[in-house]
C-alpha cells in the first residue's frame, strides 16, 4: 500500500540556489556611438579616387621682371589663370632637328615673381601614350638662337587663324616689362599600332597645362589642401583610435569583474 500510494505522488521540481547555479559570463559590450559611424562615413565620402594620368613637370624660379613683352600669338599662364586645357599636336620623332623629340608648341607664362618657386605640369591621359621634352627659355635666349626663333614663328603663325574660343586661348598683352619665359613643349607619340594611318598621322593629345607657385618656396601650393586632408585623417585616426582602446578596456574590465564574482 506504501508503494502504491507514492507513485500517485506528483514531485514540484525545485528552483536551484544561486550559489550552485552555474555562472555564465556577461559580456556588456557598449553601442557604437553615433558619431564613430559619422566618422566612418565621413572617412568613406572623402577618400580620394583614383585617376590613371600621366605628368611630366619642369621647376624654376621666377626671372627677373625686365622682360618687354608684347602679344605673341601664344596660350598664356599665369598665377591667376594658371591652368590651361588644351590639345597638343604630336608625331614620331624625327632622325634630327628639334622634332627629334617631338612636335614643338610653345607657351608664355608671364606676371610671375621674380626669386619665386614655380612648378609647371603637364598632365595627359595614360590611354594617349605621350613623351612630352619641357624647356623654359628667357626671351631673349630664344629671339637670339636662329633654330629656336624659327621654331617660335612657325608655330605662331600657324596660330593666327585659330579662334578664340569661350576662354581666350591667348589675350592680347600691352608693351610692358614683366617677369616671363617661353616654354618649349616638344610632344611625341609613344605607342606602335597596325593602323597605318595613326602611325602616319598620330591625333592630338588633351592636356592640361598647369603653373602651381611654391609656398614659400617649399610646396606646391595645390599640395596644400591635400596636406590639410592628410592632417584631418590623421587626428580622426588618432581620436577613433582612442574611443576604441577605451572600448577594449572597458570590456575587459567588466567580463574581469564578473569572473571574480564567480569566484
Amino acid at each position: 500500500m506504501i508503494s502504491s500510494r507514492a507513485s500517485h505522488i506528483r514531485r514540484t521540481p525545485q528552483p536551484i540556489p544561486s550559489h550552485l547555479q552555474p555562472c555564465t559570463p556577461i559580456v556588456d559590450v557598449p553601442a557604437t556611438p553615433p558619431i564613430v559611424l559619422l566618422l566612418h562615413l565621413l572617412l568613406l565620402l572623402t577618400t580620394p579616387t583614383i585617376v590613371q594620368a600621366n605628368i611630366e613637370k619642369v621647376i624654376f624660379p621666377g626671372p627677373p621682371a625686365n622682360t618687354p613683352l608684347t602679344d605673341a600669338n601664344l596660350d598664356s599662364l599665369t598665377p591667376q589663370r594658371s591652368v590651361l586645357r588644351t590639345n597638343l599636336s604630336r608625331v614620331f620623332p624625327a632622325a634630327e632637328g628639334l622634332a627629334f623629340r617631338g612636335q614643338s608648341s610653345w607657351l608664355l607664362l608671364h606676371d610671375l615673381v621674380e626669386g619665386q618657386r614655380y612648378e609647371l605640369r603637364v598632365c595627359w591621359a595614360t590611354v594617349e601614350p605621350t613623351s612630352f621634352a619641357l624647356d623654359l627659355y628667357h626671351l631673349h635666349h630664344v629671339w637670339r638662337t636662329p633654330e629656336l626663333n624659327q621654331s617660335l614663328n612657325d608655330y605662331a603663325s600657324s596660330r593666327r587663324g585659330v579662334i578664340d574660343t569661350i576662354v581666350p586661348s591667348h589675350q592680347q598683352l600691352p608693351e610692358r616689362k614683366t617677369s616671363a619665359l617661353l616654354l618649349h613643349v616638344r610632344a611625341a607619340a609613344n605607342y606602335f599600332t597596325d593602323d597605318h594611318q595613326l602611325m602616319k598621322l598620330p591625333p592630338p593629345v588633351l592636356v592640361d597645362l598647369i603653373l602651381d607657385p611654391y609656398l614659400y618656396n617649399v610646396v606646391p601650393r595645390s599640395l596644400v589642401p591635400i596636406a590639410g586632408y592628410l592632417v584631418l585623417v590623421g587626428v580622426v585616426t588618432w581620436f577613433l583610435a582612442q574611443g576604441i582602446a577605451s572600448s577594449l578596456e572597458s570590456v575587459a574590465a567588466s567580463s574581469q569583474r564578473h569572473a571574480n564574482k564567480c569566484d
